[in-house]
């Protein structure tokens, strides 16, 4: 037996091999032939492409050399059900006596075909009456106005064309507004009479609300020995619903995001309990597991600029409860090596860092206020100059709702600036706020109070579909919190986001963000504190910072041998460094479509201003005058579990005039061209911003690779 086991083994191994062989030198023959194109005629009163998103079958895209897409193939079965399914679906939408009179599969060459579609859409079936049984049932001092809210939130009228998909949805859509009106326990049926001969629909819901309802004791199911009390959990509950509240399915929704809110717990559930008929009270049962307390983090990640290159890692601690009583404490860090412009032909190049301490105490002084303080150490190369220094945050985080936070604060911040740009140039220091000192740099302070409100309605704030965010930031500095700028600094942000299509593939994004940065009595800002813009999240018309006034760098040479450098005469292009302004204006509209479930395009418009006034004074720049720039652009992005990686190319519209350079002797150049092709300049070129070409010295395009959305 052992012998015939052994070759039965070897029988086995040598088919194996001989079937691996096999695979390896033959290759499978396609399923069929590709769909080159598939359409369908007679779609008047029904989308042509809602009919193509419920059927199988499909052409090749134009996109199907991407790695991620491939041919389409036709299927004689699938392409046969496929036919059953537009009459379905023509059903689905009303039109009951639709159907398709004829299809063709017409061959293009040996493995390509082409699809044609006739279709007759008949007439639609519209909804002739509607009826609402159950509601006399309702409370008679409430009847009336509960009856008119549950009408409201029917998706459909009398006179509309019949839809299965929102006759489906009325059902939910009823029992979720009786439940949110008090209703625990209310059930809703239906049906519907459809005469396909007179085309008419009788809609009938009949429904079943039961009692009404109020909240009732509060209980938490948690771990067998948790160390967050159970009353911390209550307490955050009473923030939404309070016992003797009439039921509410969203009151429920937001104690739960209040009690997952809190940070520590792994998984929360906020339920109903068993409704209780002779009390009319319904319990709130609160189920929750605690997360570790403790959580490392490690990463890294590059930033790829025209201007500045940086590679980095990154980490953090955290610690949940420290001391008890849910403190937070967290410690995170950024180490990297920056190149400025770039790693071939650095001007400049150095490491930087950033380390943050942060502490956070919950329930300060009442339920929906927390205590911050942070405190930053960090170094750090711009473009402009170089700085180290360190800040501290000290304020409370008032967050009525989920949505809303009001933050007011106490900042000081301390820094070393060195204007150095390289060896033989330097940023003069009156143009970093230093003062007219002869020093390469200087130390700065400024301390100042801060307000932030912000209201956050977005669906989802990484890659966000639908919603709105609203966010203003008051900073007022110097005077009696004393510091070397006194200076009022606004900074409100508008963003707003609205999908289309039944599978939201389809978005419109847009954002305005306006700031304007006001020193007392006409003296300087310092730049730490000013606004700079271009790159990845603002005008993407210019690289990172470069939208901004800006220094020329005149070389530092010794022309007559006394050892002392002099200001070299403008013989090339000189380099520029932007150094910021006191006003800001930004806006962006971006339509965003997703061709799958990996990749997205997107188109975008871009506008941006950065001006040496803030708009209190009588030089402000314009809005739409010739320092608002505009640009427009197309992006790619691949969809990740951490956010999408974009790719936008951006082209800078000649509309306005140059970028002000502070050296009046500056020569600009004549032409921008992208990416270095089609740059000119030459030693008698234009010296006056209106004789360039809109954000002059910059290239007119611009390329963005990062991580996440613009907005």
């Amino acid at each position: 037996m052992a012998v015939d086991l052994l070759r039965l083994l070897r029988l086995a191994t040598l088919a194996a091999l001989l079937s691996v062989a096999a695979c390896a030198t033959t290759s499978t023959p396609p399923p069929g032939p590709k769909v080159s194109t598939l359409d369908i005629q007679g779609t008047d009163q029904v989308s042509e492409g809602d009919i193509k998103d419920h059927i199988l079958t499909s052409a090749t895209p134009w996109w199907a050399f991407w790695p991620f897409g491939g041919p389409h193939y036709f299927d004689p079965n699938a392409w046969q059900a496929d036919l059953r399914r537009i009459e379905r679906f023509y059903q689905a939408q009303g039109f009951y006596q639709a159907e398709v009179v004829d299809s063709q599969v017409k061959p293009q060459g040996k493995d390509t075909v082409k699809l044609q579609v006739q279709v007759d859409e008949g007439q639609p079936t519209l909804i002739a009456g509607i009826q609402l049984d159950g509601l006399q049932t309702l409370p008679e001092e409430h009847r009336q106005e509960h009856h008119d809210r549950v009408k409201a939130i029917l998706p459909f009228k009398e006179g509309d064309v019949f839809r299965e998909g929102p006759w489906e949805e009325s059902k939910t859509l009823v029992q979720e507004q009786l439940r949110e009106l008090g209703y625990a326990e209310a059930e809703v049926s239906g049906e519907v009479q459809v005469d396909v001969d007179t085309r008419q629909a009788q809609v009938r819901l009949t429904v079943k609300p039961g009692p009404r309802y109020r909240f009732g004791n509060t209980f938490v199911a948690t771990d067998a020995h948790p160390q967050v009390p159970p009353r911390r959990i209550i307490e955050q509950v009473q923030g939404a619903l309070k016992k003797g509240d009439w039921y509410s399915e969203t009151a429920l929704a937001e104690a739960q995001a209040r009690v997952f809110r809190m940070g520590v717990f792994g998984a929360v559930k906020v339920n109903r309990g068993a409704p209780d008929r002779e009390t009319a009270t319904v319990p709130i049962v609160v189920d929750v597991r605690e997360a570790p307390f403790r959580s490392v983090r490690l990463g890294g990640g590059i930033g790829v600029d025209a201007a500045r290159q940086e590679v980095r890692v990154l980490g953090e601690w955290t610690h949940r409860n420290f001391l008890g009583g849910l403190r937070r404490v967290t410690v995170r860090g950024r180490a990297g090596y920056a190149f400025i412009r770039d790693i071939i032909t650095p001007t400049k190049q150095g490491p930087v860092f950033e380390v943050t301490g942060e502490y956070e105490q919950p329930r300060f002084l009442f339920r929906d206020v927390r205590h911050q303080t942070s405190l930053t150490l960090e170094k750090g190369l711009e473009q402009a100059y170089d700085f180290y220094g360190g800040k501290l945050q000290t304020g409370v985080i008032w967050q009525p709702h989920r949505n809303f936070s009001v933050f007011p604060s106490y900042n000081l911040q301390i820094y070393q600036l060195t204007g150095r740009v390289s060896a033989d140039s330097r940023v003069p220091p009156v143009v970093l706020g230093c003062g007219d000192s002869g020093q390469v740099g200087c130390e700065v302070a400024l301390s100042f109070l801060e307000l932030a409100f912000t209201w956050d309605r977005r669906n989802d704030p990484v890659a966000p579909r639908d919603g709105y965010y609203i966010s203003l930031s008051v900073q007022k500095g110097g005077g009696l919190l004393q510091g070397d700028f006194n200076y009022v600094r606004l900074l409100p942000d508008l963003r707003f986001y609205r999908s289309f299509g039944d599978e939201k593939q389809l978005v419109l994004a847009g954002k305005v963000r306006m700031g304007t940065l006001n020193p007392a009595g006409n003296s300087q800002s310092s730049i730490v504190t000013r606004f700079f813009s271009g790159g990845a999240t603002s005008m993407r018309g210019f690289n990172g910072q470069r939208l901004s006034p800006l220094a020329a760098l005149t070389k530092q040479v010794d022309t007559n041998n006394d050892g002392e450098p002099d200001e070299e005469v403008q013989k090339s292009e000189w380099d520029t460094v932007p150094v910021g302004g006191n006003s800001l204006f930004e806006t962006s509209l971006e339509l965003r479509y997703q061709i799958s479930t990996s990749l997205m395009l997107a188109a975008f418009w871009d506008s941006g201003l950065v001006g040496v006034e803030g708009f209190d004074s009588r030089s402000a720049p314009r809005l739409f005058g010739p320092e608002h720039y505009h640009a427009v652009g197309l992006g790619l992005r691949y969809i990740t579990v951490v956010g999408p990686i974009r790719l936008d190319i951006a082209r800078r519209l000649n509309i306005g005039q140059g970028l002000p350079v502070d050296n009046p002797r500056y020569i600009y150049p004549t032409s921008g061209g992208c990416f270095g092709i089609g740059s000119k300049w030459k030693e008698d070129g234009p010296t006056s911003r209106a004789a360039t070409f809109a954000g002059s010295p910059d290239g007119q395009c611009a390329l963005q690779l990062s991580i996440g959305e613009a907005f």
